[in-house]
């Protein structure tokens, strides 16, 4: 089976490390998403266009977004999706307000301001935590956020989807909580913050698994 691995914000592909021996044997795909265009759909598009034949395609978060538009693009081309801390709706006005503060944050206090805020948000454990995985340039990292602000509502993506979907929800992640997307499949893991992968990469290893041998 053909993997796409889709990070997230504001880390790169490297998150995706703790996966790797429970997908061998599969063709993982794991691509970096900055620069890909201005909006989530562009990096879409991007990724469509470089990629070739079926996908399960597991995002995270920002990834998660753009394994919806991937969806909605190449419906035909996508067989499962793998959600990690993301959410099928668009942006509220409060969290878009929040995405230009990030923003002026990013501006003003730079990578390490960034970190420092999302450290206790990505991570209900912190020492699970890893700064080395900060995507290093800030530009592209205020240009992610625009694309995560102004993204289409995909919830009829994921109602209509004909393939299988799963949720997973860290319990305190504060992004999005697993009663907000309980009319679809979704696991919460107890004790995890929004990185799931990374701060309980062996339950969430069992996860993958079982999601692959459905797609």
């Amino acid at each position: 089976m053909k993997v796409l691995l889709l990070h997230a914000f504001p880390l790169d592909k490297g998150m995706w490390e703790p996966q790797r021996a429970a997908l061998a044997g599969h063709d993982v795909i794991a691509p970096r998403l900055y620069g890909r265009g201005q909006t989530i759909d562009d990096w879409a598009k991007s990724i469509a266009g470089e990629t070739e034949g079926e996908l399960a395609v597991v995002g995270a978060s920002m990834g998660g977004y753009c394994a919806l538009a991937l969806a909605r693009r190449v419906p035909e081309r996508v067989r499962g999706l793998l959600l990690v801390g993301a959410r099928p709706d668009a942006d509220s006005d409060e969290r878009r307000a929040g995405r230009e503060d990030t923003i002026e944050l990013i501006r003003n206090e730079g990578l390490e301001g960034l970190w420092q805020m999302m450290l206790p948000k990505l991570f209900h454990d912190q020492s699970a935590a890893d700064e080395h995985l900060i995507y290093r340039d800030a530009d592209a990292l205020v240009n992610a956020l625009a694309a995560i602000r102004d993204r289409a509502d995909s919830t009829e993506v994921v109602r209509s989807f004909s393939g299988p979907v799963q949720f997973v929800i860290g319990e305190f992640d504060p992004y999005v909580s697993a009663q907000e997307v309980r009319e679809f499949d979704v696991r919460e893991l107890p004790g995890a913050g929004h990185l799931v992968n990374l701060e309980r990469p062996d339950e969430f290893n069992e996860i993958l698994r079982e999601f692959l041998s459905r797609v």
